[in-house]
């Protein structure tokens, strides 16, 4: 039996909002789930939902299995005993979760002392322990929230989902506030309590990085569904379905010049969970979308193994699996991407028009040959007939090409004395052209035979 399993969940919000709809997860003991997508798409939601935290007049469908245990259907009184001892929350906004009149230890404590896990010292105590967990010192527990930094509080509210031992942690962006030292030392105590105590863990993130760093298995979400699950790695590192692609294209790679030098995005906004577009949700901005997309809504198919599922119509229909063929070569279509490249950067056998994708649309490569042509690249203008957005990447409109002559590069040459079709004379410093008289207050110069 699972430790947490989810059945076609969906949350509807008072004024028709369709925050959730549909969603299936699986979550074993001692495994870790990550959960990603843009803001908006239902993370949150989904988390508040497991644990009965949504505002009244949401509508909640579907089940929720806790240890095979209805969430839903449970009473209140059950509810109470489930939360912080079977399944505990890290809220994402810190100092509007933590009461602002009482001090950090006694907030800390109280779950403990609520669930009869100790008496008045011993929680006391074990509130010291927990802090010096996540890098406080104990004495920091007679401290108020307004007196601790905005990644201190963040630390509070990870000891306070562990005071009880619960068998369930949803971590929703629990690193958020944190610099990367302490965010590593975070996520290595996670990993430290998933391994030990045989806790799973359900961690929701904006970083994909960190989600296929930490986690077992990542779950991608967009527009309150979920359109991509598989192995973390292997989704953040070779994703099937166009967004998830787009998803982890959007963070830059070290040692990945393309990802350096041309940064990628995804165009447009999620949609409006009030009035979600018919079809696949996403194939408005779906770069190799079909007309089909439009009037069809995709389920999750197998995406290579059992293991992997994504919600494409180019996935198990046979082709090429993932964005499709189209989509995924060097040469896709107009609004498509490679692998490695986003929706403005072409592949090898792009036209005349499209850049490669190592080089910003206004700069020529440091190749170039001294006309200005790239040695690969057909028939161009030369440097001279060049408009400014055609010079080389280190010159700007007023500077000579590297190849000029020692007269050109001088650093006193004026605007008017920069032709490259002058006399050598023309373009001394201060050298005024033929039939003119030198100019008032200085010596004209002998001209150089």
């Amino acid at each position: 039996m699972s430790l947490l399993e989810v059945r076609d969940l969906t949350v509807t919000y008072a004024g028709g909002a369709a925050a959730v709809r549909g969603v299936d997860l699986r979550l074993e003991a001692g495994q870790k789930l990550g959960i990603a997508g843009e803001s908006g798409c239902g993370k949150s939601t989904l988390a508040l939902a497991l644990l009965r935290l949504l505002p009244a007049g949401a509508r909640v469908g579907g089940e929720i299995l806790l240890d095979g245990e209805d969430v839903p259907a449970m009473k209140w009184g059950r509810v109470r005993a489930v939360r912080w001892a079977g399944a505990s929350i890290v809220f994402q906004g810190a100092m509007h979760s933590l009461n602002p009149v009482h001090r950090i230890g006694d907030q800390i404590a109280e779950p403990i002392l609520l669930h009869g896990r100790a008496t008045a010292a011993g929680a006391r105590k074990r509130a010291g322990e927990l802090l010096e967990q996540v890098g406080l010192p104990a004495a920091r527990a007679s401290a108020y929230p307004h007196e601790l930094s905005g990644g201190q509080r963040q630390r509070v509210m990870i000891a306070m989902a562990l005071a009880c031992d619960p068998r369930l942690i949803i971590a929703d962006e629990p690193t958020t506030a944190l610099d990367v030292m302490i965010q590593a030392q975070i996520l290595r105590l996670i990993e430290q309590l998933v391994a030990d105590q045989e806790v799973g863990l359900m961690m929701i993130s904006h970083d994909l990085a960190v989600l296929a760093d930490t986690c077992d298995r990542l779950a991608v979400m967009y527009a309150g569904r979920v359109v991509e699950e598989g192995p973390a790695a292997q989704v953040y590192e070779d994703a099937r379905h166009p967004y998830a692609r787009a998803l982890s294209a959007a963070f830059p790679r070290i040692g990945d010049p393309s990802s350096r030098f041309a940064p990628r995005g995804l165009p447009g906004d999620p949609p409006d969970p009030s009035a979600l577009p018919d079809g696949c949700t996403f194939h408005p901005r779906c770069p190799v979308a079909l007309d089909s997309c439009a009037v069809e809504d995709q389920p999750l198919r197998e995406a290579g193994t059992a293991a992997w599922r994504a919600a494409c119509v180019r996935v198990g229909r046979g082709g090429s699996e993932g964005a499709g063929a189209e989509g995924r070569r060097e040469g896709a279509g107009a609004d498509g991407w490679s692998k490695d490249t986003g929706p403005a950067q072409r592949g090898e056998d792009a036209g005349p028009d499209q850049r490669p994708e190592d080089t910003v649309p206004d700069q020529r490569s440091e190749d170039a040959s001294p006309d200005g042509r790239r040695e690969d690249a057909g028939p161009g203008p030369r440097r001279e007939d060049a408009g400014p957005a055609q010079r080389h990447e280190d010159t700007v409109p007023d500077q000579r090409s590297e190849h000029a002559s020692p007269a050109q590069r001088r650093q006193g040459t004026g605007p008017d004395q920069r032709s490259e079709d002058a006399e050598p004379d023309q373009r001394r410093e201060g050298a005024p052209p033929p039939g003119e008289p030198a100019r008032p207050g200085k010596e004209a110069r002998p001209r150089t035979p």
